[in-house]
């Protein structure tokens, strides 16, 4: 079973950036699917992007289409969330997940593997 670590987040002004990365170890990670997930304080946690392990298709939910990117580099076992244009809204705990064999799901139940989560604030 592979084990993920996010790193990355902290706070930032609105309009302003950050990169998130997801750190695998512990299994082939360039065979799983993996996504972002973020969870807002008092709300459900929601999908924002994923990437499948064979094509590199990604997909993304509205909200962050045009801000946000996703990609990996399976020679370093790392994928990172590129986000720009930062929004208060944009504020959660963001979690790393990763599926074996997966592609780009937005489905949170489809996923078997989990990080921490790392905390990013934006300000107005």
């Amino acid at each position: 079973q592979v084990q993920l670590v996010e790193s990355g987040g902290g706070l930032v002004q609105a309009g302003g950036s950050l990169r998130l990365s997801c750190a695998a170890s512990g299994g082939i990670f360039s065979s799983y699917g993996t996504g972002w997930f973020r969870q807002a304080p008092g709300k459900e946690r929601e999908f924002v992007a994923s990437i499948g392990w064979s094509t590199g298709i990604t997909s993304y939910t509205d909200s962050v289409k045009g801000r946000f990117t996703i990609s990996r580099d399976n020679a370093k076992n790392t994928v990172y969330l590129q986000m720009n244009s930062l929004k208060p809204e944009d504020t959660a705990i963001y979690y790393c997940a990763a599926r074996r064999w997966a592609g780009p799901s937005t489905v949170e139940n489809n996923y078997t593997n989990w990080g921490q989560g790392t905390q990013v604030t934006v300000s107005s």
